[in-house]
């Protein structure tokens, strides 16, 4: 199932192995793996609790 993370870039769910959290240089984001592969990573946050929350509310109609 695919989710949109931005006007560019949809991302194929079944395929994400894992997730994180990353202080980068220029802020905050979530990046998303396939397997060691980084495939993605989301715009700048200020917190990680911003972060943690746009990535909740991102997956949360899949989690049902």
């Amino acid at each position: 199932m695919f989710i949109k993370l931005n006007e560019r870039v949809h991302l194929n769910l079944n395929r994400i192995t894992r997730t994180k959290i990353d202080h980068v240089e220029d802020g905050i984001r979530v990046r998303f793996y396939e397997g060691k592969d980084q495939v993605a990573k989301s715009k700048r946050f200020e917190t990680i609790e911003d972060a943690s929350k746009w990535l909740e509310e991102l997956i949360k109609p899949f989690n049902k």
